[in-house]
């Protein structure tokens, strides 16, 4: 199903993805650099929210889908990538960590899409390192919005520490990924 509540909350982070970005363009006299990262933050904050908020409705509404399932993870995907490029672009994350985080996101869903045509998507289940990379990264990536001390604490170098955390949590589920999934890709150099 197209439209339904959980689909709906989807749907309406991906809308406001370009939010989260366009923020930080607007006129000076609109807002500050301070109320800048406040908004984007509270912006990126309730887009995560719907991300547990429709899983949870998906099942307890018994309004699963094959798209819902397919358009989920795929704005989870957009959302943290559009963060990270406007992180890059605000020199608050190393190209490099944004780079690791995206080229695995692509990696990965390509090979589940890979695996799912070949009857073998159960092997690229999510992991529970998977589970806590999202985490670490659910985490960091709004303290480098926020960007500014928040109750006297540094938000900034733990945001900073939790995406390196992520980031090699990255590597490593990719890694637990492809291992999953090798005997159905070498096996198709036999066929």
């Amino acid at each position: 199903m197209l439209f339904n509540v959980p689909n709906s909350l989807t749907w309406a982070r991906i809308l406001v993805i370009p939010l989260v970005i366009g923020v930080f363009y607007v006129p000076g006299t609109w807002l500050t650099p301070h109320q800048q990262n406040v908004v984007a933050t509270a912006i990126f904050i309730l887009a995560a929210l719907t991300d547990w908020f429709d899983g949870y409705l998906a099942r307890s509404l018994g309004q699963t889908s094959a798209f819902g399932a397919f358009l989920d993870p795929v704005a989870d995907k957009l959302m943290v990538a559009a963060a990270l490029v406007i992180l890059v672009q605000l020199d608050r994350v190393d190209a490099v960590i944004a780079f690791v985080i995206i080229g695995r996101e692509v990696t990965i869903s390509a090979l589940r899409e890979w695996m799912a045509k070949a009857g073998a998507s159960r092997s690229v289940a999510v992991s529970f390192v998977g589970k806590v990379k999202t985490a670490a990264q659910m985490v960091a990536i709004p303290m480098l919005l926020y960007h500014d001390p928040f109750l006297g604490m540094e938000v900034v170098s733990t945001g900073t520490w939790l995406l390196w955390l992520a980031a090699v949590l990255t590597l490593w589920s990719m890694g637990y990924y492809l291992r999953m999934a090798w005997p159905e890709l070498t096996a198709g150099r036999e066929r």
